[in-house]
C-alpha cells in the first residue's frame, strides 16, 4: 500500500530543508527523503567546513596586517576539531529526530519514482505517494576526460575539506572557486601547492581581472598558478601523484584535487520512467521552479546557479506555490562569493556578458587604496579594487566585482541596487557610512563615462 503525503521532498540540502520546512509549518503532512545525511553537500562537505577552515587563516594573516600585532601560528588540531564540531561529525541523528518531531515522516534511502497522477516515489520498502514532489538532489563532482586519473591520488572538495592529515603536497585542477579557495588553505596550512587550470585565466566566468588579480593573491601564498595548462594524462610516479600537461611539463603532488565543476545528481530518481525529461544541464523548470504538474525542483539540480543562496531561495518559491501562492522566481542580481582571503565578490553580468545581451555596457575599475580611508584603517599594507559595469543607454548598474576585504558582505550594496534597477546618477547622490568599503562604490560609479 502507498503511504500518503502532501508533498515528498527528496534531498535535504539548504533547499529542500527550506521547501520542507515551510510545508510542515503550514501543517503539510510531509515525507522527506535523503540518501546520506539531512543537511546535505553544504553542510558537511563544502560551504560550512570550507569556511569554517579559511577562517582562522584568515585571521592569522590578518592579524600580521594589523599595527602592533604578530601573526599567530595556526594550530591544525584545533581547527580540525572545530571543523569537525562544525559538520556533526558527519552525524546527522539530531536533524533525523529534530524532523520527526515536528511530524514530518524521514526516510534515509535512494529514491525513484515508480508512478504519477499523483506522484509515487519508491524508498527502499517503502512507496510514498504525493500530489507534490520536490526534488532536490544536488550534484557530484564531474571527473574530466583525463586519462590514468584512478592510478593517483583522487580527491574531491569532500576529501579536502574533511582532511585529517595535510598533505606535503597537492595538484588543484580547476581554479574557480573550490579550487581557490581550497588551494588558498592549503597553501596556509604548510602545503605546497599547484594550481593547474586549463584556461587562460582564473575565475574564468568573472571579469578578465577578477582573474588577474585572483591569480596574484594565490602567488603571494606561493602556489604555483599555472594557466592555459591542459592536463592530458594522470600517473603514478613510486609516491607521486604525477600530471602531465599538455606542453609536456608536469605537476606533482602526493594528491590531485579535482576542482573542475559539478553535474546534477539525476540518475537515480528514474524520472524518464514517468514521463520526465532531464537534460545535461539539469531538471528544467520553468519561473515558479515547476517541472511538470506536481512536480519541482531547487538547488543545484536545476542547473540554474549553483550556489546555496539560490537553492533556500528557490526553496522558499516553491513552497509558496504548493500552498497554494502565485510566486515566480527572479534571478537579477544574485551575488557570488568566493571566501579567499581577500575575498573575491561579484553580481550581475560582465563588460561582455553586457554585450551578449544587446546593452551598451561601459566600465570602470577603482584602486580603493588611493581613495578611501578604511582600508588604511583596517591593514598596515592596504589592498582592494572594485569595478563596475552600466549600460550607456539606461544609465543603470548592471555588474560589479570587488576583490577586497570583508567583499562578501558589501557586494549585497551592488546586488540591490542590480536587482531594483537604481540609477547611476541615484548612486552618486548615495551616502555612504565613513569610513568603510562601501564607500568605494562611489568612487567607482564617479568614474564611469557615462
Amino acid at each position: 500500500m502507498d503511504e500518503q503525503y502532501d508533498a515528498v521532498v527528496i534531498g535535504m540540502g539548504p533547499g529542500g530543508e527550506v521547501a520542507a520546512s515551510q510545508l510542515i509549518q503550514a501543517g503539510k503532512r510531509v515525507a522527506v527523503v535523503e540518501r546520506e545525511l539531512i543537511g546535505g553537500e553544504c553542510g558537511y562537505w563544502a560551504c560550512i567546513p570550507s569556511k569554517t577552515l579559511l577562517r582562522p587563516l584568515e585571521a592569522a594573516a590578518g592579524a600580521a596586517r594589523a599595527a602592533g600585532l604578530e601573526r599567530p601560528e595556526p594550530d591544525w588540531p584545533g581547527m580540525r576539531s572545530y571543523r569537525d564540531t562544525m559538520i556533526r561529525h558527519l552525524d546527522d541523528s539530531k536533524q533525523v529526530e529534530g524532523y520527526r518531531s515536528q511530524g514530518a515522516a524521514v526516510f534515509k534511502g535512494t529514491a525513484r519514482f515508480v508512478g504519477r497522477d499523483p506522484w509515487v516515489v519508491e524508498v527502499g520498502e517503502h512507496r510514498l505517494s504525493a500530489a507534490d514532489v520536490v526534488v532536490a538532489t544536488g550534484t557530484t563532482p564531474s571527473r574530466p576526460p583525463i586519462e590514468g586519473l584512478e592510478e593517483v591520488e583522487l580527491w574531491t572538495n569532500r576529501e579536502a575539506t574533511t582532511v585529517e592529515d595535510i598533505p606535503d603536497r597537492a595538484v588543484v585542477v580547476g581554479g574557480s572557486a573550490v579550487g581557490v579557495e581550497m588551494g588558498q588553505f592549503l597553501a596556509r596550512v604548510g602545503c605546497s601547492v599547484t594550481l593547474v587550470q586549463r584556461g587562460p585565466s582564473l575565475m574564468d566566468r568573472e571579469d578578465p581581472r577578477v582573474g588577474e588579480l585572483t591569480a596574484e593573491l594565490l602567488r603571494g601564498d606561493g602556489i604555483d598558478v599555472r594557466t592555459g595548462a591542459e592536463p592530458r594524462r594522470a600517473y603514478r610516479r613510486g609516491r607521486d601523484s604525477v600530471l602531465e600537461l599538455h606542453d609536456g611539463s608536469e605537476a606533482v603532488g602526493d594528491v590531485v584535487l579535482l576542482a573542475t565543476g559539478r553535474r546534477p545528481r539525476l540518475e537515480d530518481l528514474e524520472l524518464d520512467a514517468v514521463g520526465v525529461r532531464t537534460a545535461a544541464a539539469g531538471l528544467e523548470v520553468d519561473e515558479r521552479c515547476r517541472a511538470a504538474p506536481g512536480l519541482w525542483a531547487v538547488g543545484d539540480v536545476t542547473g540554474v546557479a549553483l550556489f546555496t543562496h539560490v537553492a533556500k531561495y528557490q526553496g522558499g518559491v516553491v513552497a509558496a506555490n504548493i500552498l497554494g501562492g502565485d510566486r515566480t522566481a527572479e534571478y537579477t542580481g544574485v551575488p557570488r562569493v568566493v571566501f579567499a582571503d581577500p575575498e573575491i565578490a561579484a553580481v550581475g553580468l560582465t563588460a561582455e556578458g553586457a554585450r551578449e545581451r544587446g546593452l551598451d555596457p561601459v566600465s570602470a575599475e577603482v584602486d580603493l587604496t588611493a581613495g578611501l580611508a578604511r582600508p588604511w584603517t583596517y591593514e598596515t599594507s592596504p589592498r582592494g579594487r572594485v569595478g563596475v559595469v552600466a549600460d550607456r543607454a539606461s544609465r543603470t548598474l548592471v555588474g560589479a566585482w570587488a576583490v577586497a576585504p570583508l567583499a562578501g558582505e558589501w557586494i549585497h550594496t551592488a546586488a540591490l541596487a542590480i536587482r531594483e534597477g537604481i540609477g547611476v546618477d541615484r548612486l552618486r547622490d548615495g551616502i555612504f557610512q565613513f569610513p568603510t568599503y562601501s564607500e568605494g562604490y562611489t568612487l567607482a560609479v564617479n568614474e564611469l563615462d557615462l
